[in-house]
């Protein structure tokens, strides 16, 4: 494959340097004075990243792409040219499809769809137990070793609730470094609920969702993967006790690792007065002050990274009354916005930890090889995978998702005006988004 030589210029890399950055040949040749004296013998397309953040490829541990099944709401084609606005050159595509990706063939198929689409990376998530169902595992050892490596398992959307099996799984994916992805939801302390259990799901007339029924089953199985020296990975913390367990469970040197959404940095269950479906997601929106136990707790590390749980659904899906609306929210146009928002702006967090939080520390959990990543301080560097996302966070702009790439309009963000907007991003060195708008795909051999 021939490919054109880039040289970024005039950006800012996530140290806060202004840096060159030379791309070609699918990797990072320099950073600094290097990468514009190189660039000329190349004859290296220059790309104006004046006031810009250079930062790696986004990497994001939770997406539903849908496919396939429920191509109604969301394709792998749709859902990695979003993935790519938004920023994002590796998704994790979970495994509630229909079929269910419980076997190589399913997550063989998934995998090859995304390399036929060629806006992002795609790895498949394999579910943990037959059909999600909760009742054996499923194929995890032909997963793994099927063309798409499977390392991370989920039942998403369902919790892996009988200890016994989830004590297996982890037993299991121990032997090839998987990891189980747990989806924490207590199933009989949830029958019925629609929204956070508070004084306003009273006033609503809502059938609450207690904190408990998260937190119960973070508690169970830090100590089953303690017990069987196996990875955990906390799908979608949602509250701030579950983010003190998370912290309990590090301090004792337990292998777990947890994701925050963007949406549950940033929007509370005060938006679900107006009774519109769009906020109905699963886990519910929480308190303000869950709100501010997360954003500490991405701070501070104890929450290792941000995975936007985008959530695609039809508009029949949600254009319904509250109690038989499907949960879950579009996520990956908004993520980097959402982020800037809520950590940078208020000082959580800088751009290296941007990084550290979307890029690195996402990558190195699912083990991904391919993926370039920064240093330990957020410093760019060179002969590493040139995936790349240019991001300037001066703009600002009024959410409208009918402007979005993705199949479904189901976006909690609309009318709400955010700051920053992607504005080129390169895939293994090939630039799939120029100037804010898709460029071209990046088609890999078979």
């Amino acid at each position: 494959m021939t490919t054109q030589a880039y040289l970024i210029t005039g950006g800012t890399t996530p140290d806060g340097v202004r840096n060159d950055v030379l791309l070609d040949a699918g990797e990072v040749l320099a950073v600094g004075a290097d990468a514009t004296a190189q660039a000329v013998e190349r004859s290296a397309e220059h790309v104006d990243a004046t006031g810009r953040i250079v930062l790696p490829g986004l990497v994001d541990l939770h997406t539903h792409l849908r496919e396939p099944g429920r191509e109604d709401a969301e394709t792998v084609e749709t859902g990695t040219r979003a993935a790519a606005m938004g920023g994002f050159t590796s998704v994790h595509a979970m495994a509630n499809s229909t079929p269910v990706a419980d076997t190589a063939g399913v997550v063989e198929q998934v995998w090859q769809l995304g390399r036929e689409a060629g806006w992002c990376d795609v790895h498949p998530v394999g579910a943990v137990t037959v059909g999600l169902a909760g009742e054996k595992l499923a194929e995890l050892g032909a997963m793994a070793a099927s063309r798409a490596q499977v390392r991370m398992f989920s039942d998403d959307g369902i919790c892996v609730w009988d200890p016994v099996l989830m004590r297996r799984a982890l037993e299991y994916v121990k032997s090839f470094d998987g990891f189980i992805a747990q989806h924490a939801q207590e199933p009989r302390l949830t029958d019925g609920a629609q929204m956070n259990e508070s004084e306003l799901s009273s006033v609503l007339g809502l059938p609450g969702w207690p904190a408990v029924a998260e937190e119960s089953i973070i508690a169970r199985d830090v100590l089953l993967a303690d017990h069987v020296g196996s990875r955990l990975h906390v799908c979608h913390v949602s509250t701030a006790g579950s983010v003190e367990i998370i912290r309990w469970a590090k301090s004792r040197g337990i292998q777990v690792t947890a994701e925050v959404t963007p949406h549950h940095l940033l929007l509370t269950e005060e938006l679900v007065r107006s009774y519109d479906p769009v906020f109905k997601v699963n886990p519910p929106l929480r308190r303000e002050a869950d709100v501010m136990a997360l954003r500490e707790g991405l701070a501070d590390g104890t929450i290792d990274t941000v995975g936007t749980d985008h959530a695609p659904h039809p508009a029949e899906a949600k254009q319904c009354e509250w109690s038989v609306a499907a949960m879950g929210m579009t996520g990956l146009e908004t993520a980097l916005p959402v982020i800037q928002q809520s950590m940078v702006d208020t000082g959580l967090l800088d751009w290296a930890g941007v990084a550290r939080v979307m890029s690195m520390t996402p990558a190195i959990i699912a083990g991904l090889t391919d993926q370039g990543l920064v240093s330990a301080e957020g410093v760019l560097q060179s002969s590493v995978p040139a995936n790349i996302t240019v991001y300037d966070p001066r703009e600002t702009r009024v959410v409208d998702p009918e402007q979005h790439t993705t199949k479904s309009r189901n976006s909690p963000y609309r009318g709400m005006t955010l700051p920053g907007r992607v504005t080129d991003v390169f895939l293994h060195g090939h630039r799939v988004v120029a100037d804010a708008c898709l460029a071209t795909p990046r088609r890999a051999s078979s």
